[in-house]
């Protein structure tokens, strides 16, 4: 028993989610030889901590279908988002880049949503953000690159560029216009002058996950044997509202989960179900052996017990390893290796992999100074050990091309070893040395230590190495890459 391979993916979430009906139907459509090219679907769970899956090493949250996923996926548990919140960690995944890089390294562009809110009409708070759209259109993107070799590709859910089309996406749910009802789930709010926008982060794409998949399952029925397909899956999801049917609440009955975190489990057991959903939905159309399926989280996030809607100050929009850290599957049938990579990777690293697993290494840029974990995936070559890096920002910019002016703290991990280094915006970050290995809820700042000054000597280093001071020469200019 112990020589028999491991049952596939398709076969161990088959025997689940389709009541172990594991014979499917013959597919009639005539199928184009260009379709037998991998689809790929990128899985983005939205406010999540690394710690908050079953395969993680927690037992209280129920996560089985990303479980599963990840027992037959090549892991990576030591990744992590160069900013700990959605918008440019977002912008990273579409393009490979860091937010010093592509420019978007806030959520909402100057003067800010709360001047936008209270003095803008809706078409000047829409013109507001279109300012914005040149720093996604001046870069080839995932879906653009993806595109020009004849993949559709379908965004869903967090898109806080614009229409879907901003981005290169062919197919799309995004608009980058108010939803037909207002709700936070809608991306769909009012001004002060009581006009409805779009507040930026996915208007209609956001009901994805929380009240239908139809429009993956048709995307994928439409696509299935004619070309290959690329589908973004970043639903709003464990995000709040902490709105999940009680049947998900009920999951934990038998638990003694804290109260604050209960709302939040909930959530994550709603995102995992939907996970499930997805997969078999490429099954049934036979897709799921030919698709490339790759997973991680935007940023982290863990409730404040005092109030369980909002994060805790040491999750999103930190430097902590609560916001910063994720764990990355890759997964294909029949080409990756499952097994877990503990050597530290960057979300910057996820473009040039998928890119690479298609057979497009011709279209890594320059600029992408992530590395391809591909051969890694596929158990051809082992990881080099290499630094993560990243920047804190402020929610809000006040320019745009001026990154370096914004940043709170630059954070760098090398080996056990962390340093934050404090920036020039307000309030800037308090500068911090910790040892993940002995400390690792970053509990004990050593900066101070006399013992360790060439660990920080070392570290800071490393930081004027990646970005220097005050350069923006990297920055996404308005015309052109």
């Amino acid at each position: 028993m112990a020589n028999q391979p491991a049952p596939t993916l398709a076969l161990l979430l088959l025997a689940t989610l389709l009541g172990g009906q594991t014979t499917l139907a013959p597919h009639s459509r005539a199928a184009d030889p260009a379709a037998q090219r991998p689809n790929v679907v990128l899985i983005l769970a939205d406010d999540q901590s690394y710690r908050d899956f079953g395969f993680m090493g927690n037992d209280g949250v129920l996560t089985p279908n990303i479980d599963r996923l990840a027992a037959q996926s090549a892991r990576y548990p030591h990744g992590y988002v160069p900013m700990s919140v959605c918008r440019p960690s977002l912008a990273t995944l579409l393009t490979g880049l860091y937010p010093h890089q592509h420019g978007i390294h806030f959520n909402h562009p100057p003067p800010g949503l709360s001047v936008m809110r209270r003095t803008m009409t809706a078409d000047e708070y829409h013109a507001a953000r279109a300012r914005t759209d040149y720093l996604i259109q001046r870069v080839p993107t995932l879906p653009r690159r993806l595109a020009q070799h004849g993949y559709a590709c379908l965004q869903t859910g967090k898109h806080w560029e614009g229409s879907y089309q901003t981005a290169g996406f062919t197919h799309g749910m995004t608009r980058g216009r108010p939803a037909n009802r207002l709700s936070p789930i809608t991306g769909t709010r009012a001004q002060s002058n009581g006009q409805w926008v779009a507040h930026g982060n996915g208007d209609a794409g956001l009901v994805i996950g929380r009240e239908t998949m139809q429009p993956i399952e048709d995307f994928v029925a439409d696509q299935a044997g004619r070309r290959p397909f690329f589908v973004w899956y970043a639903p709003f999801l464990p995000h709040t509202p902490f709105d999940a049917p009680e049947r998900f609440r009920a999951r934990y009955d038998r638990a003694e989960i804290p109260a604050h975190l209960l709302p939040y489990y909930a959530e994550i057991a709603r995102f995992d179900e939907t996970i499930g959903q997805l997969i078999a939905s490429l099954s049934k159309h036979q897709q799921l052996d030919n698709t490339l399926i790759v997973f991680v989280s935007d940023n982290g996030f863990r409730p404040d017990p005092a109030r369980p809607e909002r994060h805790n100050d040491r999750s999103k929009l930190s430097v902590h390893e609560d916001g910063l850290r994720t764990p990355i599957l890759i997964w294909h049938q029949g080409r990756t290796q499952a097994g877990e990579h503990p050597q530290l990777v960057q979300t910057i690293d996820i473009v040039p992999t998928i890119l690479a697993a298609l057979g497009l290494t011709s279209d890594i840029t320059p600029r992408m100074r992530g590395l391809n974990l591909w051969p890694s995936a596929c158990g051809e070559s082992p990881l080099p050990e290499r630094p993560a890096f990243g920047a804190i920002y402020p929610n809000d910019a006040q320019s745009l091309g001026h990154p370096s002016q914004h940043v709170r703290g630059k954070w760098v991990r090398n080996g056990d070893w962390k340093l934050v280094q404090p920036g020039p915006a307000t309030p800037s970050l308090p500068a911090g040395l910790y040892n993940l290995r002995d400390a690792p809820l970053e509990d004990q700042n050593l900066i101070s230590d006399p013992d360790h000054q060439d660990e920080v000597a070392r570290l800071r280093h490393l930081l004027d190495q990646w970005w220097p001071a005050g350069d923006d020469s990297q920055v996404t200019q308005p015309h052109g890459d």
